[in-house]
């Protein structure tokens, strides 16, 4: 398996620490193993254990922010605000992706289901799922993203004349945010869950089922690992396999009502999951 050979290396080597570098346990050598070993031997440890942890290894403080939001931070200050932008380049399935969120939505909205007067978008970027998908069904909108140039943009030039549905933008990062008690029908969360770790979106999804209203649904859309969990260093994304995702759903408290993949998406495409709770 990938990063095993790492793993054993480092752990022999470790092993070695107590009796050969206790006397100087900043030593060149184990400084060394710890920079170029450990994060692949951590790597390996995530394909073995179905859940774990990943705020031990990102606590680190950089300008005042983890380690690992930091890194996200920077890399979308340089995605421009358009749809392009959004997609990470891979326009041609953007409307292959709305489809399918608009049918899964479907099932979860309606006579007898969750209402239609109020849905959050959590991770909203320029507003492109808001206004292709949750525009169109709900009474009001409230969106919520890190990066204020793609809150003025959607507010400004994007949204067009559905900006004028928009209750409230939130400035903010999900792991730092506590939705207001009983106030959504729908949380919509699409390629945002990647960007927290195990244990703040553990958190924020306790927080979240506080925040629907009587029959009110969150909805995750996201990338899935086809096995175990793969972290991108450059943009501070988890991607995790749909069972461990399920998981920490589970240890939030929520139940889940459906599990879907989206059709339609290229082999080359990281396979991207629908998973709707409550």
């Amino acid at each position: 398996m990938e990063f095993r050979r790492t793993h054993e290396a480092f752990r022999e080597r470790w092993e070695k620490t107590d009796d050969k570098m206790c006397k100087n346990s900043m030593s060149f050598h184990l400084h060394n193993t710890l920079r170029r070993e450990f994060f692949a031997s951590y790597l390996f440890m995530l394909e073995q254990i179905p859940l774990v942890k990943l705020y031990a290894v990102t606590c680190e403080y950089i300008m005042g922010e983890k380690q690992f939001y930091y890194r996200a931070q920077n890399f979308y200050k340089n995605v421009p605000a358009s749809e392009e932008g959004m997609m990470g380049g891979f326009m041609e399935i953007s409307e292959v992706d709305l489809e399918g969120s608009r049918q899964f939505l479907k099932k979860f909205v309606g006579p007898g289901k969750a209402d239609t007067k109020r849905a959050l978008d959590c991770g909203c970027g320029i507003g492109r799922v808001s206004k292709g998908v949750l525009f169109p069904v709900f009474e009001s909108m409230e969106l919520l993203d890190m990066m204020e140039d793609f809150i003025l943009h959607a507010h400004e030039c994007y949204l067009g004349d559905y900006a004028d549905l928009v209750e409230t933008y939130y400035l903010d990062s999900l792991q730092d945010f506590t939705p207001p008690l009983d106030r959504y029908d729908v949380i919509w969360m699409q390629w945002v869950a990647c960007h927290l770790t195990d244990k703040d979106l553990l958190e924020f999804l306790r927080r979240a089922k506080e925040s629907l209203r009587p029959k009110g649904v969150i909805i995750i859309k996201d990338n899935m690992a086809r096995q175990g969990c793969r972290l991108d260093p450059v943009d501070s994304s988890l991607i995790r396999h749909v069972d461990i995702m399920k998981s920490i759903i589970l240890q939030a408290g929520l139940s889940i009502l459906d599990v879907q993949k989206q059709e339609g998406f290229p082999d080359i495409i990281v396979p991207v999951w629908m998973i709707a709770m409550q």
